[in-house]
């Protein structure tokens, strides 16, 4: 973790509202969450993060609040805040809601503004295949979602970007983890938007609402079975150490 020159010296009359410091507070701890340099179940201390981003403990406390609040982190008995683990379960809930409004967003694209989707849509399949050949996590999931983003867009249902909004920070820490993991991923997640892509700017709605949900489905199995297989793992080693005893 690294001091950010953005968030120093808060009390001058030149520095960002108190409100804007908490927001770069959250969006710095959550991006050392995400890439993995803060792993499931370590401690936050109050002190140290503020140190490290060169801030008083105030906007780190209410940080980690708000990150508490959105499911980030999570209290942990005699250790204060840890950052919360991903559970298989919870995953595969999110992923199936994921499915189905992802699916219905690519259909009403498809039917609503494929022209749109043919002339904006291929630049941001193009940052996205930049980013996978790149390799840097961050640059990765901004494109994901951006696309994503963009789909919402011209899908014309305002209703449906705000269902899904709540959810996409757990997302962006799914998709760092998965991306973090298996490095031929992000090729093929690029290949699938491409598709989607083509099927929405040709009007095919049927197709596009298929391959969407298909491209979520595939996404979730393999995380969903690589959490339950982390979590097989870790009780059994509890089993193994109340055995030792």
């Amino acid at each position: 973790m690294k001091g950010d020159p953005a968030m120093a010296g808060e009390t001058d009359d030149r520095s960002p509202t108190r409100h804007r410091l908490v927001e770069q507070v959250y969006g710095a701890i959550f991006s050392e969450i995400t890439e993995g340099r803060l792993a499931p179940n370590t401690r936050l201390i109050q002190d140290e993060l503020a140190d490290a981003y060169g801030v008083s403990r105030q906007p780190v406390q209410q940080a980690l609040l708000l990150l508490r609040n959105h499911g980030i982190v999570r209290d942990a008995p005699r250790r204060g805040l840890v950052v919360a683990p991903l559970e298989a379960s919870f995953v595969q809930n999110l992923y199936e809601v994921r499915g189905v409004l992802e699916g219905l967003t690519s259909r009403l694209a498809a039917e609503r503004n494929p022209a749109r989707a043919g002339r904006e849509g291929p630049p941001l399949v193009a940052a996205g295949r930049a980013a996978a050949q790149g390799g840097a996590v961050a640059e990765l999931i901004a494109a994901d979602i951006a696309f994503h983003r963009f789909l919402g867009e011209i899908a014309d249902n305002p209703i449906i970007v705000e269902t899904a909004a709540p959810h996409f920070n757990h997302l962006r820490r799914i998709m760092g983890e998965v991306l973090r993991e298996d490095e031929a991923m992000p090729a093929r997640i690029w290949d699938e938007h491409a598709a989607i892509l083509d099927a929405i700017a040709a009007g095919e709605a049927e197709k596009a609402d298929r391959l969407s949900r298909q491209h979520i489905a595939r996404a979730a199995t393999i995380f969903v079975d690589r959490l339950k297989a982390q979590e097989d793992a870790f009780a059994q080693e509890a089993r193994s150490r109340r055995v030792r005893r």
